[in-house]
């Protein structure tokens, strides 16, 4: 069964929005899973975060990155699969003062879940930050998390638009400050995602991330995207996708998406002598 591509838009120059119709997996979606899309029957399978899930579609933000990505954006109009709802969702309840914050494409994309699921709930309020390099690299304001959290910050890191500076910058002087922050969830670059993690350990606010690692399969089967909490063994795919980030062995989630560079890097530079990327 494939699922059509019903609309896709550039976010900026290197990312791109697509919204696919799935009707099964947009049903069951709640905040903080993900999806995972196979363009053809020979593809691979990739892991993709969800923005919102409606009218029997979902919406996700996509970088063109490597081969699939680049050959989604020029060339797909339907996915051979779209499989999910993956993962687990957050606890959606009162927490009272919340964070959500991101700095990168599928981050950028469960800010809006999760401050879209978090907002419905009574005694919750809402605060969305989301950092880009530049104003140039701001996605539309028709997908911006404004409209779904209490509190909305947009920072570019260069002050060419918003505030000035990264959230984990403007997170530090609000606690320093002595606000309240009840907890925090974010997504996005895994650095910044220890750094925060780092930060808020001194102040002792919850703060759950999610930790992006290479999947295969995405059920458990592979063990590709292990990673370790607090010295035991997880599987991003069906123990996360987000985890304690005062818990994480940082040091070997850092390095494990690292480890097929050089085969996409191959595998892109084939797609584009086609003419598919």
């Amino acid at each position: 069964m494939s699922h059509k591509i019903t609309r896709k838009m550039d976010l900026n120059s290197a990312d791109f929005y697509v919204e696919v119709e799935a009707p099964l997996v947009a049903e069951r979606f709640k905040a903080g899973n993900f999806t995972i899309l196979r363009s053809n029957p020979q593809g691979e399978r990739i892991p993709m975060s969800i923005m919102k899930a409606e009218d029997g579609k979902i919406a996700m933000f996509i970088k063109k990155l490597g081969k699939t990505s680049m050959e989604l954006y020029k060339t797909l109009d339907t996915f051979e699969n779209v499989i999910g709802p993956m993962g687990n969702p957050i606890d959606i309840k009162k927490y009272g003062n919340v964070v959500v914050a991101s700095d990168l494409v599928c981050g950028h994309a469960e800010n809006y879940a999760i401050c879209e699921a978090l907002s419905a709930v009574e005694g919750n309020h809402v605060i969305s930050y989301q950092t880009y390099p530049t104003a140039d690299e701001v996605y539309p304001d028709e997908v911006l998390a404004d409209k779904v959290c209490d509190e909305y910050h947009l920072t570019t890191e260069d002050g060419s638009r918003g505030e000035e500076g990264h959230y984990i910058d403007l997170l530090e002087e609000r606690l320093e400050k002595g606000e309240k922050i009840d907890v925090i969830f974010a997504g996005g670059a895994l650095p910044n995602l220890q750094e925060l993690g780092e930060m808020t350990k001194a102040y002792n606010v919850p703060t759950i991330v999610t930790v992006r690692q290479i999947m295969v399969d995405a059920s458990g089967m592979c063990g590709a995207c292990r990673v370790f909490i607090d010295g035991e063994m997880k599987l991003a795919c069906i123990d996360g996708p987000m985890f304690d980030a005062h818990k994480v062995d940082w040091e070997s989630a850092l390095r494990r998406p690292n480890m097929f560079v050089e085969k996409e890097t191959v595998a892109t530079k084939l797609c584009k002598e086609t003419g598919r990327c």
